[in-house]
């Protein structure tokens, strides 16, 4: 009930500023999040993030999140004398390394192919780009397999999340971000769609990073690398001369 009232409130808020402001009468949409820092602790298990905004006058949304992008290595194994090996892989540049993606209705009935690419609206309208010298089905296959394998580590969204609008003009979408979510910052993009093409956007901002003890030690391993290892090995070789000799004990 407290998290209901407050998302009241927040959503009147956002209704207050969408109606008398030029600018949010200029784009037609206004919209925000609960929080725009998500703080991985050593006990992250996965979080929510609550998104709302209000329209001007009626319209569909259309919410896109995409986390920072990178290079992404796809491989294709076979099988061979018994023993499955690599036979092939591509690497794929301007990867999101997160996707998520709602709407108030099928985004292919809101907005056309050339619009869904121009705004990457879709996984399958991601401009991803390789210098592989393969076939055009070739890569194909090789992106449908990298989709594949983000799915399963739930972090793309293949069918487009549910958007619930309060009214004709308040809206709201719950993103969940799952514990291996990738650090950096995010952009979260809110489309307003009338007639078919895309009538007012908005982008809010949200970062995710890693804090605390875990954070210190995530640090510390990247920027020294090298001396991580050792104390990693000390500690590894320290714990087994420990643990030999209360067995020995015992």
């Amino acid at each position: 009930m407290r998290r209901q009232g407050i998302m009241a409130l927040a959503l009147g808020a956002v209704l207050a500023v969408a109606s008398p402001g030029p600018g949010a009468r200029a784009q037609g949409l206004v919209a925000d999040s609960s929080r725009h820092l998500v703080a991985i602790t050593t006990g992250f298990v996965g979080t929510d993030v609550l998104l709302f905004g209000a329209t001007e006058g009626r319209g569909d949304v259309v919410i896109v999140v995409r986390g920072p992008t990178r290079n992404e290595v796809t491989r294709r194994k076979g099988r061979h004398a018994g023993i499955w090996v690599n036979e092939a892989e591509v690497t794929f540049t301007n990867v999101p390394s997160y996707y998520w993606l709602a709407a108030s209705k099928p985004v292919d009935k809101l907005l056309k192919p050339e619009a869904l690419d121009r705004h990457g609206i879709g996984v399958e309208h991601l401009a991803f780009g390789t210098q592989a010298r393969l076939g055009e089905k070739e890569i194909d296959a090789f992106r449908q397999g990298l989709l594949r394998n983000k799915v399963r580590e739930g972090l793309f969204t293949i069918r487009p999340r549910d958007i619930a609008f309060l009214g004709d003009r308040l809206f709201r979408a719950t993103i969940y971000f799952p514990a291996n979510v990738p650090t950096g910052p995010y952009t979260v993009q809110v489309f307003l769609v009338r007639d078919g093409r895309v009538a007012g956007a908005q982008t809010v901002p949200l970062n995710i990073a890693k804090v605390g003890i875990g954070a210190d030690v995530y640090n510390f391993a990247h920027d020294n690398s090298a001396l991580y290892g050792i104390i990693a090995i000390v500690i590894a070789l320290a714990a087994g001369l420990f643990a030999g000799v209360i067995f020995r004990k015992v």
